[in-house]
């Protein structure tokens, strides 16, 4: 989209200008016409002004910073963690960035290459300006509007949304470079990830203290999501493309919080909730949740809780992994109470025949349950499937053996997590599963690619757990500080 506006780098003319607009739209002559609809068209344009404002002095401290010496060599110096053996100075580049605002700023910056023993002449070189990939402006954007590209891409409803809402603050980009950008940024922060599970895997993950002395949940779940599947063969004739199928696929998400002593979620930026999430299967849920507890510092909890529904891979994994990493001695695990309330619903269900004695059925089961009588609750189950009969036995078999498998796990200990106030559901799990999941990545028509979609889950993660400035700073600091390096 070509209809940026292109800096002079004359910041005394536009603030005249600025100036001169805004005293217009602060006018209150006609006072008698003045209602809702003008003052919604004044903000608009004053804010349009300052937008712009902000991006003209952003394209002039990036003019003057591309003029200064020791600026240019801290950059050279700050990203040699990104030089081959063979890279090489090679002149100058000229570059165009793109500010707030829509304002546009071209700069004359140092370049970089990788000089081979035999080029290929019908080849460019391949290589970047320091200036720019030491500012995290590679893509031709400045910080602040690369990651609001990367922020609405991931939690708008669809990137036509994110256009919308971009175009409504002064950025202005085309649909595929909305999304392209939205994918590289969070590839970049996959990429953080993975660095930190190698160092987990290496013994050089470093261990805070985040968790110290806290009463910690760890909440679990998995949500779903179709996913594109390449079919073999030949090109379709009419598209010339290779047709896919849709397969469901399990993601698997965490979120890690602190409660107080009264039980309610901790929200500071000291003691920081984390969600994330993968599409590895098990597996890597597992390296993933294992990198974060050790990171937070789990084994200097006061208490520990993990909850999560009767899903098998969960109560397989997850309190091994717990022992290993030296976890408290209060570590309590504990089935959700109302996935065992839902069950109890629909053992009632095919048990009884009328809806009042369901109900009470129903509401006298719930509250043993929640007292800690599950063994009294499963000998009453008991007696009532000896009565029943055919494809009704059935289902009360089944309804009653999740809640005896739970049982022996002993997941079922309401009465003392309760004494405790600590949480009985996992719906914080719930909650984070609908807003990464459900409200963007599922959906009639949705097909994803699996590695578009990791980025996304991860991307929306970082979102609803109120980390996005930590989860920015730390991409923008990784040009600093290669990965490589």
């Amino acid at each position: 989209m070509k209809n940026n506006i292109c800096s002079t780098f004359d910041i005394s003319k536009y603030l005249s200008h600025f100036q001169e607009k805004v005293t217009k739209l602060l006018d209150l002559t006609d006072i008698s016409e003045f209602d809702g609809q003008v003052l919604k068209i004044r903000e608009e344009e004053i804010r349009k002004s300052a937008l712009i404002l902000a991006g003209e002095c952003i394209a002039l401290l990036l003019h003057n910073l591309s003029k200064s010496q020791d600026f240019l060599d801290k950059a050279m110096q700050q990203t040699q963690g990104w030089w081959h053996n063979k890279t090489q100075k090679h002149g100058y580049k000229k570059r165009q960035i793109l500010t707030i605002g829509n304002v546009e700023v071209s700069l004359k910056l140092p370049y970089v290459v990788e000089r081979k023993n035999q080029p290929d002449k019908n080849k460019q070189h391949e290589g970047f300006c320091p200036f720019l990939r030491y500012l995290g402006m590679s893509e031709g954007l400045t910080p602040v509007v690369l990651s609001k590209v990367a922020q609405y891409g991931a939690i708008a409803g669809s990137f036509e949304a994110a256009r919308t809402t971009l175009i409504d603050w002064g950025i202005k980009i085309s649909l595929k470079r909305i999304e392209r950008l939205t994918y590289y940024f969070g590839q970049l922060g996959i990429d953080l990830r993975t660095h930190k599970l190698n160092d987990l895997k290496s013994g050089n993950l470093s261990t805070l203290n985040i968790l110290k002395d806290q009463r910690v949940v760890i909440a679990v779940d998995g949500g779903r999501t179709r996913i594109r599947i390449p079919k073999k063969g030949k090109r379709k004739v009419k598209t010339n493309r290779y047709g896919f199928a849709g397969e469901w696929m399990e993601p698997k998400l965490l979120t890690i919080y602190v409660v107080n002593e009264q039980g309610q979620k901790i929200r500071t930026s000291a003691i920081p909730i984390t969600n994330d999430g993968t599409y590895s299967g098990y597996q890597g849920f597992i390296q993933i949740l294992e990198m974060y507890l050790v990171n937070l510092g789990i084994s200097q909890a006061k208490q520990v809780l993990l909850i999560g529904d009767g899903a098998e891979w969960i109560w397989i994994h997850i309190p091994p992994l717990l022992k290993k990493l030296q976890c408290p001695h209060e570590t309590y695990q504990l089935l959700d109470f109302y996935h065992a309330a839902s069950h109890l619903q629909d053992f009632a269900d095919a048990a009884f025949s009328t809806n009042n004695e369901r109900q009470q059925w129903f509401k006298k089961s719930r509250k043993m349950l929640k007292k800690g009588q599950a063994l009294d609750l499963m000998r009453n189950m008991g007696e009532i499937i000896l009565s029943a009969t055919g494809e009704r036995c059935k289902i009360l078999v089944r309804e009653r053996n999740y809640i005896l498998k739970a049982y022996r796990r002993r997941l079922l200990k309401y009465n003392e997590i309760m004494s405790r106030k600590l949480p009985l559901g996992s719906g914080a799990v719930e909650s984070l599963i609908r807003q990464v999941v459900n409200l963007r990545m599922k959906g009639n028509g949705k097909f994803w690619l699996k590695s578009n979609a990791e980025i996304m889950l991860h991307l929306r993660c970082q979102w609803i757990a109120g980390r996005w400035d930590d989860f920015c700073n730390s991409i923008f600091n990784s040009f600093i500080k290669p990965i490589s390096a």
